[in-house]
C-alpha cells in the first residue's frame, strides 16, 4: 500500500516529521517496506532561457543561455522544438542523475558546441509520458528556486506491508485513523454528504444473486466531459505506480486508494437496458479492460445487461463498456461483494488487481452509499454534468458485532497492565464503541466493533487493538525461568535420529538435496503411489499433483538436472516425510540418497590411473547400513534379503529387515523401466531407510562409557571356503561362523567367491576369513582345531554345505 506524505496529510491533522511517522506506523504494525523521500528531484532548479540561437552545426539544434538564478548563466544545447527565448522550464546541472531515463548528466560536446546542462522534459521528470518538448512553467516561476518543490515533486513516498487482516487501512483514511489513535494527531477526513440527483436514475439493477452481491448502488450522470484529470490528482497517481488514464478512470483510481472503496465506472450509452448481478453461465466469456478474454463458470459473479456480461464483479469491469474521451454519460457503481468468491474467481482467472484486493480482504459496508456520493461529486467537480438520484438495492444484515470484552485480559495475554480507561480511550480512537457504564477494572466491557474491522471478532482481538497502540515495545523483556534440576533431554528420538542421519551421510561425501513434497502423477505411480486420497486438490502446478510416496523420484530428478548441466557424478541425500496414505501412521520420516555416475564413497570422476567404477548395489548398501549405525543399531544385528520393491533391480537389490515382520528399508540399483518413467539413464543406485520403523533402543542407566577392555594377546585368523547351494547367500555363513563362539570371534569376511563345473552343478564357493582374538590366555593349536570344527558344523548345519577339500 502506497501512499505520498501530503494525501496522509488530507486526512491527518499532524506537525510530525516524516521519521516520526514511518517509526510510528511500523510500531502500530502497519510496516514501512520503503520509503522514497524524492531525493533524486532536489538538484534541479527553475531557470529561464535568456536567449536562443541556432546551431551552428544542426538545423535541429538551438544553443540556449539559461539564467539558474545564481547570477553566471550556463550554456545549453537543446533539441526541443519549444525551446524559445524567455521560457522558463527545469534545469538539470552536470552531475544530476535524470530518473526519466536512468541517465548522469556529464559536460559533452554536441555537434562541436560545448554543453553544461539540460532543460528537461515532463517524462525526463517522471512528471507524464510527454516527451514533445521541455517543460514550460507561467511566467511567475520563481527562477533559481527548487523545481522539485515548485512542481509538488518532493512529496515523500511511504510504501507499508498490510497483513490481510487489515481491510481498514487499504485506503488512505484508515492508515491516518491508526496513526491518529497513536497519538500523531488528529483525523480530519471529510464526511461523505450525499449528493442531490435530478430524477430517478434511469437504469434499473436486479440483484440474482444476493448470496454473492449483499448491496449494489448506482447513479448516473449526465452531460460530462471525460478529459484529463486535474494535475494535483495525476501526481498522486503517478507517485505510488498507477499511469493516468482519463479523468473518470482516474476517480474511480484515487478513491480506491484514498478510502479503500474501489468503484467502476461504466459508459451508459454503450450499456443496453438494464444491469442484472448474476451467476455466470458456464462457458460464458468477457473481454476485459486489459483486452484479454476470459471464460467464466457459474462459480463466477458478473454484471451484465442485455447484450450479456459487462464487468466481472469486484474483479475488472469490461472492455465494451469502458469509458473514453467520446463518453459523455456515465453510470457509477459501489457494490459489495462476498470476499471468498472475489479471491475464488481473481485465483481461478489469473486476475489481480487493486479492486480484488481489497474486495476480498473485505471492504467497509456501511461506506457503500458514502463511496458513490464521493464519487458522484468528484466526477460532477472535474468532469461537469447532472447526477440522478441513486438506486440502492441492499440485501446486508444490519446487525452490528458486539464483543464482551474483559479487561483482565490485556495483562493476561500480554504480560502488561492497561488501566481500563486508558483501554477504553484507545478503542474508541480506532472507532470501537464501549458501551458507557460504571465498572471496576474486573469486570467486562460490551464493545460494538466498528463496519470497517470484520477481522475483530473476539477479545484477543480487542487486546492487539489495546496493545499496538500502547506499544508493544513497552512490554518489558522477563527472562525465562532456569530449573535447578538436571535438564531433561529436549529433542525426541526421531529428531535425534534425523539429525544423525544426515550428519552420517553427509560424512560419506553426499550432498543434501530439499525436494518438493509433491511429485507428478505417473513418477508417483512409479514407486508405489498414485492413490486418490494422496492426489492434491489446488497443485501449485499442474505436473505436482500428488504427494511422493519416497524420496527418490525428488532426488533422480535433482540428478538428472546436474546431470544436464555437466555434472553427472552426484551423490544426494534427504531426510524428510514420505506419504503412503492419507492418514499420521502412513506418514513415514525416511532418510533417502542416491549415487549417480562414479559418485562413490571415495569420489567419482576420471582419473589418470583409470576410470572410478561406477556406482552399484553396495555402495548404497553401505550408505544404508551407515543410517542404522547412525540411529544407534548394530548393522550386523539385522537380516537382509534378496530383492526389493518393483523400481528395483529384481537382481541387484536387497530389503533390510528386523526379524520377519519388521522392514527397515530398501538398497539397489534401479530398475531401466524405472529410469525409463523418469526420462534419465544409469548408473543410479539408492536407497531408503525408515527412521521410525527402528526400535526405540533400551534405556540405560547412565551414559557413562563402558571400561575400554583391550586383550593383550594377539588377534589370529583362520579362512575357510564352504561348497554350498547358488541360492544360499553369504550373509548366512558369515551370521553362522560367528556364531560358534561369540567371545572370541571378533569379526568375518568374505574374501573369495568361486563358481565352476568342478565343483558340481548349481555349487559356488565361498571363502571367508575368521578373526579371532582371545582375551584370557593364548590359544593353544588344539583350541583352535576345537573351534574350527565348530564353525564348520555350525555352517554345514545352517546351509548344507561342505567344507571345500
Amino acid at each position: 500500500m502506497k501512499f505520498t506524505l501530503s494525501w496522509l496529510k488530507d486526512h491527518l491533522e499532524t506537525d510530525a516529521s516524516l521519521d516520526t511517522i514511518v517509526e510510528t506506523l511500523t510500531m502500530i504494525g502497519l510496516e514501512v517496506e520503503e520509503v522514497d523521500d524524492k531525493a533524486a528531484f532536489r538538484p534541479f532548479t527553475v531557470a529561464r532561457v535568456v536567449s536562443a540561437q541556432k546551431h551552428p552545426n544542426a538545423d535541429k539544434l538551438q544553443v540556449l543561455t539559461v539564467d539558474t538564478g545564481t547570477g553566471d548563466p550556463v550554456q545549453v544545447v537543446c533539441g526541443a522544438p519549444n525551446a524559445r527565448e524567455g521560457l522558463i522550464g527545469a534545469f538539470a546541472a552536470p552531475g544530476t542523475h535524470i530518473p526519466g531515463i536512468g541517465v548522469d548528466l556529464e559536460v559533452g560536446t554536441i555537434r562541436g558546441v560545448e554543453s553544461r546542462g539540460m532543460m528537461c522534459s515532463e517524462r525526463e521528470l517522471q512528471i507524464s509520458d510527454d516527451h514533445d518538448g521541455i517543460i514550460d512553467l507561467p511566467e511567475d516561476a520563481p527562477v533559481g528556486a527548487s523545481f522539485a518543490d515548485y512542481a509538488g515533486l518532493d512529496d515523500p513516498v511511504i510504501d507499508i506491508g498490510l497483513t490481510p487482516n487489515r481491510p481498514d487501512c487499504t485506503g488512505v483514511s484508515g492508515i491516518a485513523r491508526d496513526l491518529a489513535a497513536a497519538g500523531l494527531g488528529t483525523v480530519k477526513t471529510a464526511a461523505s454528504t450525499p449528493v442531490a440527483g435530478e430524477g430517478a436514475c434511469p437504469v434499473s439493477v436486479a440483484v440474482e444473486a444476493p448470496e454473492l452481491c449483499p448491496g449494489f448502488a448506482l447513479c448516473k450522470v449526465s452531460g460530462v466531459k471525460n478529459a484529463e484529470s486535474p494535475r494535483w490528482m495525476q501526481q498522486r497517481l503517478l507517485a505510488i505506480g498507477l499511469r493516468p488514464i482519463n479523468a473518470l478512470v482516474d476517480i474511480t483510481n484515487y478513491i480506491t486508494f484514498d478510502r479503500g472503496r474501489p468503484l467502476h465506472v461504466f459508459d451508459a450509452a454503450k450499456v443496453v437496458g438494464n444491469l442484472t448481478v448474476r451467476r455466470a453461465a458456464d462457458g460464458e466469456t468477457i473481454e476485459a479492460l486489459d483486452e484479454r478474454t476470459y471464460t467464466l463458470t457459474p462459480a463466477m459473479c458478473v454484471i451484465a445487461d442485455d447484450n450479456g456480461v459487462e464487468s466481472l464483479a469486484g474483479v475488472m469491469g469490461g472492455e465494451r463498456t469502458g469509458c473514453d474521451e467520446n463518453t459523455t454519460e456515465v453510470l457509477i457503481e459501489s457494490a459489495l461483494w462476498e470476499p471468498t468468491n472475489i479471491a475464488t474467481t481473481g485465483r481461478t482467472l489469473g486476475i489481480i488487481t487493486d479492486a480484488r484486493y481489497r474486495f476480498e480482504r473485505g471492504v467497509d459496508p456501511a461506506f457503500m452509499e458514502g463511496g458513490l456520493d464521493l464519487a458522484t461529486r468528484l466526477v460532477t467537480e472535474i468532469c461537469g454534468g447532472t447526477p440522478s438520484e441513486a438506486t440502492i438495492v441492499d440485501h446486508r444484515d444490519d446487525e452490528t458485532k458486539t464483543v464482551d470484552f474483559p479487561v483482565a485480559e490485556v495483562e493476561r495475554l500480554t504480560g502488561i497492565a492497561v488501566a481500563l480507561t486508558e483501554a477504553l480511550a484507545i478503542l474508541s480512537r480506532l472507532g470501537f464503541e464501549p458501551q458507557k457504564g460504571d465498572r471496576g477494572e474486573g469486570e467486562s466491557v460490551p464493545v460494538t466493533v466498528p463496519s470497517w474491522r470484520p477481522d475483530v471478532d473476539g477479545k484477543a482481538d480487542l487486546v492487539e487493538e489495546i496493545m499496538r497502540i500502547h506499544g508493544v515495545n513497552r512490554i518489558a523483556p522477563v527472562p525465562l525461568e532456569r530449573d535447578g534440576g538436571v535438564p531433561t533431554r529436549i529433542l525426541t528420538t526421531l529428531q535425534n535420529r534425523t539429525r544423525d542421519a544426515r550428519r552420517a551421510l553427509a560424512a560419506r561425501g553426499m550432498l543434501e538435496a530439499v525436494t518438493w513434497s509433491f511429485i507428478p502423477a505417473a513418477q508417483a505411480e512409479a514407486f508405489g503411489g498414485g492413490q486418490a486420497a494422496l492426489k492434491l486438490a489446488n497443485p501449485i502446478a499442474a505436473d505436482m499433483s500428488d504427494m511422493r510416496p519416497s524420496l527418490l523420484p525428488g532426488l533422480i530428478a535433482a540428478a538428472k538436472r546436474n546431470a544436464d548441466r555437466g555434472f553427472a557424478d552426484t551423490a544426494l541425500f534427504e531426510v524428510s516425510g514420505i506419504y503412503q496414505g492419507d492418514t499420521p501412521e502412513t506418514q513415514r520420516r525416511v532418510a533417502g540418497g542416491i549415487r549417480r555416475g562414479t559418485a562413490g564413497l571415495e569420489g567419482g570422476g576420471r582419473h589418470w590411473q583409470g576410470a572410478a567404477a561406477p556406482v552399484g548395489v553396495f555402495d548404497v548398501k553401505a550408505d544404508a547400513l551407515a543410517v542404522l549405525a547412525a540411529c544407534g543399531m548394530d548393522p550386523t544385528k539385522v537380516q537382509i534379503e534378496k530383492g526389493g520393491p518393483d523400481w528395483y533391480h529384481p537382481g541387484r537389490s536387497g530389503t533390510i529387515k528386523l526379524g520377519p515382520k519388521i522392514v527397515l528399508g530398501h538398497f539397489g540399483e534401479f530398475h531401466p523401466t524405472t529410469l525409463e518413467a523418469l526420462d534419465t539413464k544409469g548408473p543410479i543406485a539408492g536407497f531408503e531407510i525408515v527412521l521410525d520403523a527402528v526400535p526405540e533402543p533400551k534405556r540405560k542407566p547412565t551414559k557413562t562409557k563402558p571400561p575400554l577392555a583391550l586383550s593383550p594377546f594377539q588377534t589370529v585368523t583362520r579362512d575357510f571356503a564352504f561348497v554350498v547351494d547358488q541360492t544360499i547367500e553369504a550373509a548366512s555363513i558369515l551370521r553362522a561362523a560367528a556364531g560358534a563362539d561369540k567371545k572370541l570371534i571378533t569379526n568375518v569376511e568374505v574374501f573369495d567367491v568361486f563358481e565352476g563345473a568342478s565343483l558340481g552343478e548349481d555349487k559356488k564357493s565361498v571363502a571367508i576369513e575368521v578373526a579371532i582374538r582371545p582375551s584370557e590366555r593364548t590359544l593353544t593349536e588344539e583350541d583352535l582345531e576345537t573351534l574350527s570344527a565348530t564353525i564348520v558344523a555350525n555352517v554345514e548345519k545352517t546351509t548344507g554345505g561342505t567344507l571345500r577339500g
